[in-house]
């Protein structure tokens, strides 16, 4: 079953083919006045300087989340200490582990992770043509995992009732996108932009368990269901092994021993738009609506078409279990109703082999993927009495088809007590947990430095994993340059 589950995490692996995490937006800066990548949020934000991004550091971060962690598998030890050779850590499948407390973390509806892998390669953005523009080439991969609670329910807790595991999902996509955006004083009061990107499928996995449940019939128990495995990628292809069954000799099957590939490169092509708004109150009859600001943004709506498809099934075939009875102590006192323990535990290996193994198909073709939509709205009120303070509420929502969206509202709190530096404290509600987040940003002359976060680290396992699954590191570095300015700015710094 070793090579099945390597099928089975493939698109998990995925996420290693960038080199690291990273992603592409930090919320807790959507209100930062001199941070140079507003625009990958909302394409109608502008700089009032040049900027140029240093290669892989010019927007780096590491990010996260879900409502699955790693504190919601692996557990200390009941045995560590007492019994020799017990290590610090376990599953939460250890007997020394209540059901209760190894399902207490977990979503009782659904449990995801989501990764997003995004590699800036370059990004310049400078202000012509009456306004502001920007050009940047980016790697990105997105991953995400879903796991339904009756999955860790039936492993752990087994009771006299049936389990769906619809939702046993893993899916994983990567791509090269160049974009091209500008944006624009369209009136007094309203700013607009937009971006077009031109997109280069890498590779595209998604390994699925189709209409797989467990039915108690009568005194034992029948899974069925199937599981797929389709990948695109170029020169990829499922290498197969025969092995005999173990209580059927001279009887052999086939299964997927590996997923191997045979040069690579580019595979498949897309397109994708980001579009927003900004507007301004500005001379309003109600007074204390002066300065407020509303945006609204739509990035990442487009698809990507990947080509070199290839598929590996299940046979579909049932899987019953109805325990180990009539064991025989010896092969040569066993009866056609009195097997050995062994010969029945063969037996009941083979049967779950014929259910579970993949096999390679003759399917090909395409798959065309949506990129996965983002819609922000955000608020922005600064202090009448004290205008380095301003508040602000973020709204985003992310389409992630039935299983990988989210929502999330960010309040924050942002002071610029010198032109060339500013930052801000936030609280963040969203579909995954409540976490407090936080940014910096310096933009003296010549260059623009920030960091951030916006999920606080909380608890790590002893190789500095964190325990909960949100996480969200930024950092970057971008050399700056006064140029051609737009001169219809919301707001105009100085350098």
């Amino acid at each position: 079953m070793k090579a099945t589950y390597k099928i089975y995490l493939l698109s998990a692996v995925m996420a290693t083919m960038a080199g690291q995490l990273t992603a592409q937006d930090m919320n807790s800066s959507y209100f930062l006045d001199g941070y140079s990548y507003r625009h990958d949020m909302n394409p109608a934000y502008g700089n009032e300087y040049n900027y140029s991004a240093i290669p892989i550091i010019g927007n780096l971060n590491v990010h996260a989340r879900g409502s699955m962690g790693v504190g919601d598998i692996f557990f200390k030890n009941p045995d560590y200490g007492i019994k020799p050779g017990a290590k610090r850590t376990t599953t939460f499948m250890h007997p020394g582990i209540s059901a209760d407390e190894a399902l207490s973390g977990l979503d009782e509806d659904r449990n995801t992770l989501i990764l997003n892998v995004d590699i800036p390669i370059a990004s310049v953005g400078f202000g012509a043509w009456d306004g502001y523009n920007t050009i940047e080439l980016r790697e990105r991969t997105h991953v995400g995992v879903s796991v339904p609670y009756e999955f860790f329910e039936f492993a752990k807790n087994i009771a006299n009732k049936n389990y769906s595991f619809e939702g046993l999902n893993a899916k994983g996509w990567s791509y090269l996108e160049l974009g091209f955006g500008h944006s624009r004083q369209l009136f007094d009061n309203l700013r607009v932009g937009a971006k077009v990107k031109f997109l280069i499928g890498v590779a595209y996995a998604d390994i699925s368990m189709n209409d797989v449940r467990a039915n108690l019939q009568g005194d034992h128990w029948v899974v069925e269901g199937k599981a797929r495995a389709e990948v695109n990628l170029k020169g990829a292809y499922f290498q197969e092994k025969t092995e005999e069954y173990k209580s059927r000799p001279g009887t052999n099957y086939n299964k997927v021993d590996k997923v191997k590939v045979d040069g690579g490169g580019l595979n498949g092509f897309g397109l994708g738009f980001d579009i927003g708004g900004i507007y301004e109150f500005k001379d309003c009859s109600v007074d204390w609506l002066d300065g407020l600001k509303a945006s609204l943004s739509l990035t990442d709506i487009g698809f990507v078409t990947y080509t070199n498809k290839i598929v590996a099934e299940s046979s579909g075939k049932p899987f019953t279990f109805d325990g180990f009875t009539n064991i025989a102590v010896k092969d040569a006192s066993a009866t056609a109703a009195d097997k050995t323990f062994n010969t029945q535990k063969d037996e009941l290996s083979d049967k779950l082999k014929d259910f579970a193994n993949l096999e390679k198909t003759n399917e090909t073709g395409n798959n065309t993927n949506g990129l996965g939509a983002t819609l922000r709205f955000g608020l922005e009120y600064p202090l009448p009495v004290y205008d380095k303070l301003k508040f602000g509420f973020l709204y985003s929502h992310r389409y992630g088809g039935e299983y990988f969206h989210w929502n999330e509202g960010r309040l924050s709190a942002n002071y610029a007590p010198w032109k060339w530096v500013d930052g801000g404290i936030n609280l963040a509600f969203s579909s995954f947990s409540t976490e407090m987040g936080w940014a910096l940003n310096f933009h003296p002359r010549g260059c623009n430095v920030f960091i951030g976060m916006d999920y606080m680290l909380g608890k790590t396992a002893k190789s500095m994993i964190p325990k909960d699954s949100n996480v969200c590191f930024n950092f970057g570095v971008n050399i700056t340059w006064n140029g051609k300015k737009d001169k219809r700015q919301l707001k105009t710094l100085n350098f």
